[in-house]
């Protein structure tokens, strides 16, 4: 097995892992409900997608 001559340091290590960082995901607004949802899905609160009733929620009378 292969075996480094020489411990990688810190920063070598650092820099080589920095593109490897967590980003938050895109969130828009839904112009039907206004609830958070994912660009270019369904609502999954109201159903809609451009202005049309995609999916077919059912609401719950409370």
């Amino acid at each position: 097995m292969a075996v480094p001559a020489r411990r990688t340091s810190k920063t070598k290590k650092r820099m080589r892992r920095t593109h490897l960082k967590k980003t938050a995901p895109n969130v828009v607004v839904c112009p039907n409900c206004e609830e958070s949802i994912m660009p270019h899905r369904a609502c999954t609160k109201c159903g809609y997608y451009k202005g049309k009733e995609i999916i077919k929620i059912n609401k719950k009378e409370s």
